[in-house]
């Protein structure tokens, strides 16, 4: 496979990880010479992507007040404008993995971030809320190309250690964007109303757009591309489907995501409204626990990774989450008597940090699974973490605002099925390939 620069031709793919019972190749000094070139830089731009739909998400909800009163609109109608984003976002990529399989990364995630500024500039000038629904839905279509192909970039330039590594580096990068969108978002309202905030996201959508025409090469070598149409790509993720191991690791990694999501979405009641914080108190304690998933990744891919198997760090992680979830639960229901928000957000700090080394590893070992499919591996991936979140996050509310049980319930729940499919679907018919190829 040719090297490459800006200019789009296809940079030397990572040496494959071996068949069973054969060594490992090793990675040609093109592919060395490549990675050192553009490292850095494409490390920062996947993270920019990967960063961006967060940044959509999170650094709009200041705004919503100000949204409600403005179009005049039901809150539970803007609602929906966070509902539609997010939808978007997780059948976006099922659209766009496949096309970049067949057409290459650059030109899929090129036509997506040109579509995104068009939609998020399209929802500044909205004059309705359903207007703004239909907008956002649009800005989350779009807004898939990054994180599906960002995952298919980093399968198409690294493998086994060294994919696990970059993305725990990703981790670093998009995981400070949900710490800061509210910060940014809240002091974009001091200087202007919501539609500002929409501005600056277009703003940011035009520099990753030119940042990655200037800058991004191209990673798919045109001899590694699918020339079938939709019918094609759907008998490619319906074999990917039927891997026994992809499709628990997609499972595993979309309900332990579920965990995470119920906390997302339930703690700004259980902090402020069950145990009397103030919104000052949640904003720490929301970063701390994010820092913790950050900190706890940096320490997967720089420490953990290549001196442990995926698969054992994988599983300590589960164990931890099941554990952390199982305390939170006894809390919550008064086995311990009554308990304050210290030993709780205890609870959910270890719980949240122990994110960090399983979300990246099962992201690391479905994609091991695959060698041509990459971003409709990436899609499926992606498309069944948000699905699922969708499904059980609501399950957190349907006791009220005014007790967290509902909260450890799902989240013990997520986490005991998340390791029910690690077990049951991966360990037993995880295939030599997929861990030696982890392991090389």
């Amino acid at each position: 496979m040719p090297d490459s620069g800006p200019s789009g031709a296809p940079l030397p793919n990572e040496t494959q990880p071996a068949e069973p019972g054969t060594a490992p190749p090793a990675t040609a000094p093109a592919v060395l010479a490549a990675r050192r070139r553009t490292g850095l830089l494409v490390t920062l731009l996947l993270g920019g992507l990967t960063a961006t739909p967060p940044l959509a998400m999170d650094m709009y909800l200041p705004a919503l007040p100000q949204v409600t009163e403005a179009l005049n609109a039901p809150a539970a109608t803007v609602q929906l404008t966070l509902t539609a984003c997010l939808a978007g976002m997780a059948f976006g990529q099922l659209v766009v993995g496949p096309m970049s399989d067949r057409w290459g990364r650059r030109r899929p995630l090129l036509i997506g971030l040109v579509v995104y500024v068009l939609a998020t500039a399209l929802c500044a000038l909205a004059p309705t809320v359903e207007s703004l629904v239909a907008f956002r839905v649009a800005q989350g279509l779009a807004g898939a190309a990054g994180i599906v192909i960002a995952r298919a970039v980093v399968r198409d330039l690294h493998d086994g250690v060294a994919m696990a590594r970059f993305f725990s580096t990703l981790m670093l990068i998009s995981g400070v964007a949900p710490i800061v969108a509210p910060l940014i978002g809240g002091q974009i309202l001091r200087v202007t109303d919501w539609r500002g905030v929409f501005v600056v996201l277009t703003g940011i959508g035009l520099l990753l757009t030119a940042l990655v025409w200037v800058r991004l090469p191209e990673t798919l070598a045109p001899a590694d591309r699918h020339e079938g149409g939709v019918g094609e790509a759907l008998r490619s993720m319906r074999g990917l489907l039927a891997d026994r191991a992809f499709s628990g690791y997609l499972l595993t990694g979309g309900f332990a995501f579920a965990a995470l999501f119920a906390y997302v979405s339930a703690s700004p009641f259980v902090v402020q409204e069950v145990y009397g914080a103030g919104p000052q108190t949640f904003s720490l304690l929301f970063g701390l626990n994010s820092v913790g998933l950050v900190a706890v990744g940096q320490l997967n891919g720089k420490v953990l990774v290549g001196r442990v198997s995926l698969e054992a760090v994988l599983a300590v992680g589960l164990g931890v989450v099941v554990l952390a979830a199982g305390v939170l639960l006894l809390m919550t229901t008064g086995v311990f008597g009554e308990v304050g928000l210290v030993p709780v957000a205890t609870a959910l700090f270890v719980l949240m940090s122990a994110m960090g080394v399983t979300l990246p590893n099962t992201q690391t070992l479905a994609l091991l699974r695959t060698r041509h499919s990459a971003g409709s591996a990436s899609a499926l991936l992606g498309t069944s973490s948000f699905l699922i979140a969708a499904v059980v996050s609501p399950l957190t509310g349907v006791a009220g605002e005014d007790t967290a049980v509902p909260m450890a319930v799902v989240q013990l729940a997520a986490a005991l099925v998340a390791v029910a499919c690690f077990i049951g679907m991966c360990r037993r018919r995880r295939g030599r390939a997929g861990v030696e190829g982890a392991e090389s």
